[in-house]
């Protein structure tokens, strides 16, 4: 595992322990190594994801670009349960609608620049092997799930979207943006910007769900932007978190770990945030190690736990919090 920091003298590196490989420092980081233009052939390359043999989508299989709701349900919906045929799904224009579409193994699904899901919610379930990448996801009502839901899945990269609702309704009205559960595992979420919700994020669905989920739940959210949040951002259950390169603005509550979870925070701003980092709403505590992380009018009221910043089985490069809202905020997002 290699760390690469544009800020130095971290206290996280103190913190290293004797038997983990020591992190090395980069003099600079240029922005243009956080962010680059898509291919529809990219893999992930950032967190999780990368693990357990990486994180392809559809690469290899058959391109097809879909602008309505039929053509994309026909190239993309796995009602079945059985449809692991690789394939690239180009989004164009708007796809709107009321319900929620289930997407097969080793698929990319990646928009145009625009390209936008009004309405319609993403069900990734006892799959592998996914990549959504540039896509705007807005408005996907509850009953029709959250605007991408994971379960029981495994290398799932979410990159360079947008989700959002609106505040006008009740915290009900809409459910999440991007949750994961059902002992899901190698999952990232980065680059995306995230705004206007009550309940943004929520990996691991139940406090009641220890046999499933412990030992699982291995989800990195990087490089992110959230803005005008009631509360999750994420909250975690049982599972690893690492958050890193993060910007959290207009907020209740944000990081909340929960039922033993273990979560890493490093490089990341918090601006008007009442409780940054926390362990709430469960009878069971999550942890907490958080390093170079501005907490502006909260703070950390989380147990520490036990993740370094060598915990991680992936490098990763490290912004330093001074430079991340100038590199996170205009970048995150469907910005591809």
């Amino acid at each position: 595992m290699k760390v690469s920091i544009l800020s130095s003298g971290l206290a996280l590196l103190a913190q290293s322990v004797s038997a983990a490989p020591t992190p090395t420092e980069d003099g600079t980081v240029e922005r243009a190594n956080i962010v680059k233009r898509a291919t529809i052939t990219d893999v992930a390359s950032l967190g999780y994801a990368m693990q357990n043999g990486g994180t392809t989508g559809g690469k290899g299989g058959v391109t097809t670009t879909v602008s309505t709701l039929a053509q994309f349900s026909a190239a993309a919906d796995n009602s079945k349960n059985n449809d692991i045929t690789p394939r690239i799904i180009v989004v164009s224009g708007t796809i709107s609608g009321a319900q929620q579409v289930r997407i097969g193994s080793n698929k990319t699904i990646i928009g145009l620049p625009g390209a936008t899901f009004d309405g319609i919610g993403l069900f990734v379930w006892k799959q592998s092997n996914v990549i959504v990448r540039n896509i705007i996801s807005k408005n996907v009502l509850a009953d029709n799930g959250d605007g991408i839901t994971i379960q029981a899945s495994k290398n799932v990269w979410v990159d360079h979207c947008e989700f959002y609702s609106d505040l006008n309704h009740d915290k009900d009205y809409y459910d999440g943006l991007v949750d994961v559960s059902h002992g899901s595992e190698w999952v990232t979420l980065s680059n995306t910007y995230m705004h206007d919700h009550w309940k943004a994020s929520l990996i691991g669905h139940s406090d009641n769900n220890a046999a499933e989920d412990t030992g699982h739940l291995h989800v990195t959210q990087c490089n992110n932007h959230w803005f005008n949040i009631g509360s999750r951002t994420p909250s975690l259950r049982y599972g690893t978190g690492h958050i890193y390169n993060s910007y959290f603005e207009n907020m209740n509550t944000g990081i909340d770990t929960r039922d033993g979870a273990q979560i890493l925070v490093q490089s990341s701003v918090f601006v008007n945030v009442t409780e940054p980092i926390a362990a709430l709403y469960s009878d069971s505590t999550g942890y907490a190690n958080v390093f170079d992380t501005v907490l502006g009018i909260g703070s950390n009221t989380a147990p520490v736990g036990t993740l370094t910043a060598n915990s991680m089985p992936y490098s990763y490069t490290l912004l330093g919090s001074a430079k991340v809202k100038a590199s996170v905020v205009g970048t995150a997002g469907a910005t591809l």
